[in-house]
C-alpha cells in the first residue's frame, strides 16, 4: 500500500441536493421523517477509495411545527405553532456497502450509511418584553447527523443519490421553547431533532479511479 496510489485515485464530486426538511420536538408531529418544508443546499465529496468518501454539505433547512397536525388531542387543543430556519455546515464520512466507481458498470451503484458532525445557526429567543413582545437572536450550536442513502451512475460524469438524514441536536429551543418565560414554556424536556429527505445530483471530476486494493 502506498500513498501515491491513494492520491492518484482521487475523485471529486460536486453537486446540489433538494428535498424536504422537518423538525421533531415539542410542537406538532413527532415523526422522524415527515418532510414538510422545501430544503436544499450544496455538497462536495472526496472519494478516498471505492468504499469511503469524505464529504461536506452546506444546507438551508426551514423547519416548522403546528399542534393542529399532532396526533394527540392535548396538542391540538393547545394550538402552538412556529417557523424557524436552520443554516448548517456539516462534515462527515460516507461508507459504501459495495465498491463504488462510476467508470465501472459493475460498481456503479451502492447503498451507503453516513455519519457527520454539523454546526448550525438558527433563531433563538433572547428575551420577552413586559408587553410579551419576543426578541430574537441568532444562535450557533452543534448536531450529530446520521443517515442512509442510495447512489448510482446517471450518465457520463453525472451521478445521483437518494438520502434520508436525521440530526440530533444539543438544544431544546429550535421551536423557541424556553423555561425562562412562561409564555414560551411548552413543557418539553428532550432535545430537538431535525431531518432531511431528498435527492442529489453530482458532477464527478478528477483522475479515473485507480484505488489501491484492500484500502
Amino acid at each position: 500500500m502506498s500513498f501515491s496510489a491513494i492520491s492518484l485515485g482521487q475523485i471529486n464530486e460536486i453537486g446540489f441536493f433538494i428535498g424536504g426538511s422537518n423538525y421533531i420536538g415539542d410542537i406538532g408531529r413527532t415523526h422522524y421523517l415527515y418532510p414538510n418544508n422545501l430544503a436544499g443546499g450544496l455538497i462536495y465529496k472526496w472519494n478516498w477509495n471505492p468504499r469511503i468518501a469524505i464529504r461536506g454539505t452546506l444546507s438551508n433547512l426551514p423547519i416548522s411545527g403546528n399542534d393542529k397536525d399532532a396526533e394527540t388531542d392535548y396538542k391540538k387543543n393547545r394550538g402552538y405553532q412556529f417557523n424557524n430556519t436552520i443554516n448548517e455546515l456539516a462534515l462527515g464520512l460516507e461508507y459504501n456497502f459495495y465498491d463504488y466507481d462510476i467508470s465501472s458498470s459493475e460498481k456503479s451503484a451502492t447503498p451507503y450509511i453516513l455519519i457527520e458532525f454539523a454546526a448550525f445557526n438558527y433563531q433563538s429567543v433572547q428575551s420577552v418584553s413586559s408587553t410579551n413582545e419576543i426578541i430574537f437572536t441568532n444562535k450557533t450550536s452543534f448536531a450529530i447527523p446520521f443517515g442512509v442513502g442510495y447512489k448510482a451512475h446517471l450518465f457520463g460524469p453525472f451521478a445521483y443519490a437518494i438520502e434520508a438524514k436525521v440530526r440530533y441536536t444539543f438544544e431544546n429551543d429550535l421551536d423557541f421553547s424556553t423555561s425562562r418565560y412562561s409564555l414560551l414554556n411548552y413543557g418539553g424536556k428532550g432535545n430537538d431533532w431535525y431531518a432531511f429527505t431528498g435527492i442529489s445530483l453530482f458532477y464527478t471530476f478528477g483522475r479515473p479511479a485507480c484505488y489501491t486494493q484492500g484500502l
